[in-house]
């Protein structure tokens, strides 16, 4: 598939060059600075895609060759210019970027989480599409992190987890944060920990919560694997209990599927999780809470989950230093007030990047901090067509179209 580079004429081009080498080893892994001599960056004007949205092209040389990308500056205190989440109208749901961003309305957006991909390790468990970590859109939260261990995407740099997100506050800044769930299932026996919120895994022993964001996919992949190895079979002690109204409805020993109705909870327990809830009876009171709680002392309006590339202008340690790939990233500049959206080219011959390139390119940008986003067949970039007014694909994504995905960041401007 060839996808038609609209602004590719234009003299928006930022071109990085490295001294050969220079970006190979692990000084950007040790947060050392990899701009030493004999590098150069050169840059276009970029071509103005919205109100205070700005689009431009970019190649970085590396050891390996030529990586190509494209990259959006969006201006956050410019009156009417926001970020949200881009869906699919559920978690458990995908569609293309550039379908997600015209659906609601987005000039710009950029692909987002990793998410349950396969479910190669259960055979006949049906994958949910469902993202790693915390998603929030409008205000409104969606859902929770699941264990680190049940991750899909490379591995997590040291320190970081799948509760790290970007987030953009009621005070439209963005900002790097932590969401952790809080919530409780209160039952006439007591109060018991709720542990997931919309997820693809639930902890072991654990209750997660289903809610009508979860979507009509099955929930039975909650209960497989375990909180350090994802491939470990499913669990044969659970449950199902639906809530609606305040009191319990149903009682199963499988998680179903299908959706779940305005005014219900389901809750899915494993092991312990699932022996509370066995206690249940039909008609008796339950009362389900549930809350994100970021360390940030900003209530998030929006949410995506990724891991930290860097932190106050630093980059992280232990960044991957050796496996290449095609990715996407989020920078942050301006006091909060500067987004950076970024994701490469996927075309054969073009270079990817390491992680630690990543950073470093992120830095070299404008980013004080930068989350890493799903890579690969999932990278994709759009921007409003200036002709038919359709997001369109700006980059060429890896496996020649357009990957269906659970969520993205969007660029809204009036």
């Amino acid at each position: 598939m060839i996808v038609k580079q609209r602004f590719g004429r234009v003299r928006a081009v930022l071109t990085v060059l490295v001294a050969a080498g220079l970006l190979a080893g692990g000084g950007v892994a040790g947060g050392g600075s990899a701009a030493a001599s004999g590098d150069v960056l050169r840059t276009g004007r970029a071509a103005p895609a919205a109100s205070g949205v700005t689009y431009r092209q970019f190649s970085v040389e590396v050891p390996r060759g030529t990586a190509r990308g494209h990259l959006l500056t969006v201006d956050l205190a410019r009156p009417g210019v926001s970020v949200d989440l881009l869906y699919a109208g559920a978690v458990g749901a995908r569609q293309p970027v550039s379908a997600m961003a015209a659906a609601q309305g987005a000039v710009a957006g950029v692909n987002g989480d990793f998410f349950n991909i396969t479910e190669t390790q259960h055979p006949g468990v049906e994958p949910t599409g469902a993202s790693d970590g915390p998603a929030i859109a409008a205000g409104q939260r969606l859902k929770s992190a699941v264990p680190d261990g049940q991750r899909f995407g490379p591995a997590l740099p040291p320190g970081t987890t799948t509760e790290d997100v970007l987030t953009v506050g009621v005070d439209r800044r963005a900002r790097l944060d932590r969401l952790s769930l809080r919530g409780s299932v209160v039952t006439p026996d007591g109060r018991l920990p709720l542990r997931g919120l919309n997820l693809y895994a639930l902890p072991v022993g654990g209750i997660g919560a289903y809610t009508p964001q979860w979507g009509t996919t099955s929930r039975v992949r909650a209960t497989c694997g375990t909180d350090t190895d994802r491939a470990a079979p499913c669990s044969t002690d659970t449950a199902e209990v639906t809530v609606r109204r305040g009191r319990v409805e149903s009682v199963a020993d499988t998680p179903g599927r299908g959706g779940v109705p305005a005014g219900t909870t389901v809750l899915v327990g494993r092991e312990e999780g699932a022996q509370q809830l066995r206690k249940l009876s039909v008609g008796e009171p339950v009362l389900v809470t549930d809350r994100l709680v970021g360390q940030r002392p900003v209530p998030p309006r929006f949410a995506v989950g990724g891991f930290p590339l860097l932190r106050d202008g630093t980059p992280l340690p232990g960044l991957d230093s050796v496996a290449s790939a095609v990715r996407t990233a989020a920078g942050i500049g301006g006091d909060g007030h500067v987004l950076y959206l970024l994701a490469l080219d996927g075309t054969k011959g073009n270079a990817g990047l390491t992680i630690s390139e990543l950073a470093w390119l992120m830095q070299r940008l404008g980013a004080r901090d930068a989350l890493n986003l799903d890579g690969g067949g999932s990278s994709t970039l759009v921007l409003r067509d200036p002709e038919s007014g359709a997001p369109t694909p700006r980059n060429h994504p890896s496996g020649g179209a357009e990957r269906p995905v659970p969520n993205g960041i969007g660029v809204f401007a009036r």
